[in-house]
């Protein structure tokens, strides 16, 4: 399992980014809580349709869980429609990662 945490900054300390489509980065979690990769969002700037990006690029990367402070119901719906899990947390990326996979 892999969880994608929406970061506002590098690093496995940075808080939890609001909005998961234009989050800066997306920080990835292995099943032990481990770091594995972090990923520039490339869809934080632009016109609409990041959800879709987003949900794209992370069921490209194997991602089972992710999670950010607020998800859109369009990202929802694009997590859903690739078969990813989503939870709405705060606080510190790899924390919370932590906590999920203890739950």
């Amino acid at each position: 399992m892999k969880i994608a945490v929406a970061a506002l900054s590098k690093g496995t300390n940075s808080q939890i980014a609001d909005n998961a489509g234009r989050a800066p980065y997306y920080t990835i979690f292995g099943e032990q809580g481990e770091y594995l990769e972090l990923m520039s969002n490339p869809f934080h700037i632009g016109g609409g349709g990041a959800g879709f990006g987003v949900a794209k690029m992370l069921a490209d990367k194997g991602v089972s869980i992710v999670v950010a402070g607020k998800l859109g119901a369009n990202m929802k719906a694009a997590l859903i429609s690739r078969g990813l899990e989503f939870q709405e947390r705060k606080g510190v990326a790899q924390e919370v990662a932590l906590k999920i996979l203890k739950e």
